[in-house]
């Protein structure tokens, strides 16, 4: 069966095409042949207006290198799990949000954490789950507001007061403030009396040498000091003058709005009842038991309590009015002034201590005493610079005790293409052993057997996503047991299997780098090589690979017969290049049906297992939700990798993204409106 798409159904054309050229999209069910000359138009989301019409809906097209491809899983859920990747805009996020949440809201609530998930099989996209945030919250607050517990275990506890400072003042506020830097940054380049006070700083025996031509040495220090203080003053008075304006956006906020209201009332019963039980373990000695509320817990006249007014908030909670006598008949203004006095001194500053926290003794100057086996994986790569500065024969010492065993280094918050970035930064002594130490977590949970990488570096992929493909890929080969350990495929006209050479992961890095990529994705080629090696020398399917990652952004080369991508009306792009009856429907088999239809042809009943990982935003989608052997998953991360180390097959994308938020810390989520 066909389903008709006219121009006339409006209320179905909801959202504009993206940066693609037109989009061919025929529906429902499975595809059983090509599309007939008049059933469908280009458009791009699909809005069902039910959730039959959801299951129901299948949408084709082509990709950016006009090979067919589907556009939509059949599954909106799914759809979001798969297209939602660090850099999706926001508008394209929150379209597929809605239709998700639609379609099933409790499973897209667990989806939505697992954007924000460090551990277990989360994505670690912190950007992509702030803005879901801010969505419930307009959407849905309640549900926001009361899993704000359940939250803070996929993420840490400074989401909270961030999504609030969100709220106040716009998604985009960050993203905005970074401009803001760089351009300041730029500005101050090219700015003689900045230029000068860095020259000075870093060439001074440059300097020295230069002849003053226009005013004197002692005119130009007192110029240069005038103009320092004059900006200090302007910027001392700019900042309390933003600052003001803040606390006022803030108080207004709250008192106007009680969905605002409600959720910064729970943000701060969310830290007060977690502080005042640390307090608790502390007084029995029970340091173990502390949370990290107290380190990720916004300090007094810190920048989020002067944008938020959080911390009164807090310690009105850890030290109500009714607490002590002496809070009876004082001021509101003094009371609220003494229990931030408090929540600093009494709490704040002792739990700090007993955390260890690097930044206590940093600010401290002491670095002798700090332990650098209780830094953090981001604290470390952060912060390694200023080890090596301050307390060089320490620091080194440590990381020779990590080298030999005798200490550990925290890896597990960082992804593993932000390792191989750090690798220039201090001779790649952090970034190496914390790669160790990540391959060592992941391979502790089981191993890769008998699989093998697949990375996609075409032009399509350049920036973060290529830089994420070469780390996941050296990833996956690291993990993966013999024969295929140390090895990947790569995307060209002539696909090869490397054998990745080096002692190093800077060695591993720039061999990969310097590897002959091609510029094209014919994934076809990759395994048309599989199943050459297979034919030839007459394995079993039990011998053949078990299972293939591609990570690619899905974009794949054309696999029909005389194709050229170019600009043709949909009928005529339909039929353009198929000359038969078969021929045609071959056509717009998916490159996944024609891989399945290969293997068949040469007497083996199934096609390697693949698992699709989308690196890219991308519209292209290789296979339908109930695909047998394939799973379709996304992001930067490589906790997703641990759904694959166990024995046994892949059912289907949509098992492998219930499987992805089966854990216990999903159960505990809860949609409340």
């Amino acid at each position: 069966m066909q389903m008709e798409i006219s121009e006339s159904d409006s209320s179905l054309l909801k959202f504009s095409p993206p940066n693609t050229k037109h989009t061919t999209m025929v529906s429902a069910g499975q595809l059983l042949g090509p599309p007939t000359q008049n059933t469908a138009i280009s458009v791009d989301f699909i809005i069902p207006q039910t959730k039959k019409e959801t299951d129901n809906l299948l949408m084709m097209g082509l990709t950016e290198n006009c090979s067919p491809t589907f556009l939509s899983t059949g599954n909106p859920c799914l759809d979001f799990f798969y297209h939602v990747v660090p850099g999706t805009s926001s508008d394209d996020l929150i379209q597929r949000l809605e239709l998700a949440w639609a379609h099933d809201p409790l499973t897209t609530l667990k989806l939505i954490c697992n954007l924000r998930g460090v551990r277990g099989t989360g994505k670690s996209d912190k950007q992509g789950f702030y803005t879901s945030s801010l969505w419930l919250h307009k959407s849905h607050p309640k549900t926001l507001a009361l899993n704000l517990k359940a939250l803070v275990h996929f993420g840490y506890f400074k989401d909270l007061p961030e999504i609030l400072y969100r709220l106040l003042h716009g998604s985009e506020v960050r993203k905005l403030a970074k401009q803001a830097w760089k351009e300041n940054k730029r500005a101050k380049r090219r700015s003689p009396y900045f230029k000068r006070k860095r020259d000075e700083a870093q060439e001074e025996e440059i300097l020295e040498g230069l002849e003053k031509i226009f005013v004197s040495e002692e005119e130009e220090n007192l110029e240069m000091k005038t103009v320092e203080k004059i900006s200090k003053e302007q910027a001392r008075a700019l900042r309390k003058e933003r600052e003001i304006s803040k606390a006022k956006i803030a108080l207004d906020r709250y008192n106007n709005d009680p969905h605002y209201r409600f959720l910064f009332d729970c943000v701060c019963d969310v830290f007060a009842e977690l502080l005042k039980s640390d307090l608790e373990f502390m007084s029995r000695g029970e340091d173990f038991k502390i949370s990290l509320a107290a380190k990720w817990c916004p300090t007094v006249d810190s920048a989020y309590d002067k944008s938020l007014l959080i911390c009164e908030g807090i310690a009105r909670r850890v030290f109500p009015k009714e607490s002590e006598k002496e809070y009876e008949g004082i001021e509101e203004a003094h009371y609220a002034y003494r229990v931030r006095d408090r929540l600093r001194k009494q709490v704040l500053v002792p739990l700090h201590k007993i955390l260890e926290l690097p930044e206590v003794f940093m600010s401290a100057k002491q670095w002798d005493s700090l332990p650098y086996n209780r830094v953090a994986s981001v604290a470390m790569k952060t912060y390694k610079g200023l080890f090596e500065k301050h307390d060089k024969e320490r620091f080194e010492e440590y990381l020779e005790k990590v080298k030999s065993g005798k200490a550990t280094i925290a890896a597990g918050a960082l992804l593993p293409h932000e390792i191989i970035k750090s690798l220039d930064e201090d001779g790649g002594q952090v970034a190496e052993l914390q790669w160790e130490r990540m391959v060592s977590d992941v391979a502790k949970k089981g191993k890769l057997t008998n699989c093998i990488a697949v990375c996609d570096v075409s032009g399509s992929m350049n920036g973060t996503p290529m830089e994420v493909c070469v780390a996941l890929g050296l990833l996956v080969s690291e993990l993966s047991e013999e024969p295929w350990k140390g090895k990947l495929f790569t995307f060209s006209q002539d696909p090869q299997l490397h054998l990745i050479k080096g002692d190093t992961l800077l060695a591993k890095t720039e061999f990969i780098r310097k590897m002959d990529w091609g510029m094209n994705t014919d994934l076809q080629k990759v395994f048309d090589q599989i199943l050459e090696v297979a034919v030839e020398a007459k394995l079993t399917e039990e011998q053949l690979i078990k299972r293939v990652f591609v990570f690619s952004d899905m974009e794949f080369d054309s696999a029909r017969l005389n194709t050229e991508c170019i600009d043709l009306e949909p009928e005529e792009e339909m039929k353009r290049g198929w000359e038969t009856e078969e021929e045609t429907k071959r056509g717009w088999e998916t490159d996944y049906e024609v891989i399945q239809r290969k293997f068949r042809e040469k007497g083996y009943n199934k096609a390697p297992e693949v698992v699709f990982w989308n690196l890219r935003d991308s519209r292209s989608t290789p296979v339908v939700a109930n695909q047998t052997g394939v799973a379709l998953v996304s992001g930067f991360a490589k906790n997703l990798l641990t759904l694959f180390l166990e024995e046994g097959g892949i059912v289907n994308p949509e098992d492998v993204m219930r499987l992805a938020i089966a854990g216990e810390e999903y159960k505990k989520l809860v949609v409340y409106d």
